[in-house]
């Protein structure tokens, strides 16, 4: 079956418009009890609610009806590519945002810090959230590891995070993640899904040890679990597919890895929504397309804080008219999956996503929610599809056929 993209190449067309995509992270939620609201409709949102009487809204299937995404597919969705055909390791993506440059046969994994008890259980799989400047001089001191044959880069990313990558013969990233998804067990052993992987597993294996004899005696991170084994994947750009100068605006180094694979240029060294904002006003002119990333609504969800997801949703509704002021063509607000806070994990559930333009065909809905994009005129449809219908409403795509 052909890609999308084998006809957006032959459709974009060049114009002066601008695209903003706003990506909350895990915006969709559910109810905490039965015929309740959602953390979106419990959330005052009267500038995302004011773009839906303009707008048109649905559901987005980040990868296919009841499959729950990782972020990393969930954002590949919303950029236009298929994320069954482009599968990315989440270490490889966390590298890159990082500006590690991987090499070829590189293997790069995601890491957490996390908490072990005197058993060895994992009490808290984030370390506490242990803040960057705690987290960062742990991560450096893993640089001490040894490895016969390899050479191992240890690098900080955020909070509990770190990435490692593995230079070496032999090396695939076909492992498993150690990481169980659950507290009061032990992290799991990598394991090698083929005979090729078999000596990154042992590789891995040999770097958690020596790593948490290093972290023995830390109160917080005195643990860790590897995740996305990866090698760096080669995937077309936003300008050889979509004909778009395309631009990310992310405070998390994951987020700015995908953009930059896609070819999107990242800008500035945000820190906060604000921060975003400032650099989204001081570059329009230079791009056509920006992509804003907010983490929180994701992050908030995984603790299962449904009030404090709430303000943060209320938080990104106040950024919208900063936005709005530097007239997009096409306004678009979605997330990469859902998390809701009664599941406290990314779930399945469509995602509620809000595209407005001049030309797109409203529909009845006046608020942005759940409930509202189940009714909405984008109706169900898979991520996928969204980067060609955003083209379409800023005139950047041609008529196919005679």
């Amino acid at each position: 079956m052909p890609d999308i993209h084998d006809l957006t190449r032959q459709l974009h067309q060049k114009n002066e418009s601008k695209i903003v995509m706003l990506v909350a992270d895990g915006l969709g939620g559910l109810p905490i009890s039965a015929g309740g609201k959602t953390e979106l409709e419990t959330a005052r949102t009267p500038n995302m609610d004011a773009l839906a009487v303009r707008g048109v809204q649905g559901g987005s299937i980040p990868v296919f009806p009841g499959i729950a995404p990782g972020s990393g597919p969930g954002h590949l969705g919303l950029f236009g590519y298929d994320p069954i055909q482009y599968q990315i390791g989440r270490g490889a993506l966390e590298a890159t945002g990082i500006n590690f440059d991987l090499q070829p046969g590189d293997i790069a994994a995601r890491c957490n810090f996390c908490t072990l008890d005197p058993l060895g259980n994992i009490s808290d799989r984030r370390a506490g959230r242990i803040p960057t400047e705690e987290s960062a001089p742990l991560a450096e001191s893993l640089n001490a590891v040894r490895i016969p044959g390899i050479d191992v880069f240890v690098k900080p990313v955020k909070e509990h995070r770190f990435v490692v990558v593995f230079r070496g013969p032999g090396l695939v990233g076909e492992v498993d993640d150690t990481d169980p998804q659950a507290t009061g067990v032990p992290p799991l052993a990598p394991r090698a899904r083929n005979a090729a992987s078999v000596r990154t597993a042992e590789v891995a294996a040999d770097f958690i040890r020596q790593a948490t004899t290093l972290l023995k005696g830390q109160a917080k991170a005195n643990g860790m679990t590897m995740r996305g084994f990866a090698a760096r994947p080669a995937l077309p750009s936003y300008e050889e597919v979509y004909g778009l100068r395309a631009a990310a605006i992310a405070v998390y180094p994951m987020y700015k890895g995908l953009a930059q694979l896609v070819g999107m240029t990242n800008l500035g060294a945000a820190k906060t929504l604000g921060d975003q904002i400032q650099l989204l006003s001081a570059h329009w002119n230079d791009y056509d397309f920006f992509f804003i990333h907010f983490k929180y609504t994701d992050s908030t969800g995984e603790d299962g804080n449904f009030d404090e997801k709430v303000k943060r949703i209320e938080e990104l509704d106040a950024a919208i008219p900063s936005i709005m002021k530097l007239n997009p063509t096409v306004m678009i607000v979605t997330g990469d999956h859902s998390t809701p806070s009664y599941l406290r994990s990314h779930s399945w559930h469509p995602v509620p996503t809000l595209l407005v333009s001049d030309c797109c065909r409203p529909d009845r809905c006046t608020a942005f929610s759940e409930s509202d994009s189940v009714t909405g005129g984008l109706g169900q449809f898979e991520a996928k599809y969204l980067m060609p219908i955003a083209l379409s409403n800023a005139g950047r795509m041609g008529k196919f056929g005679a």
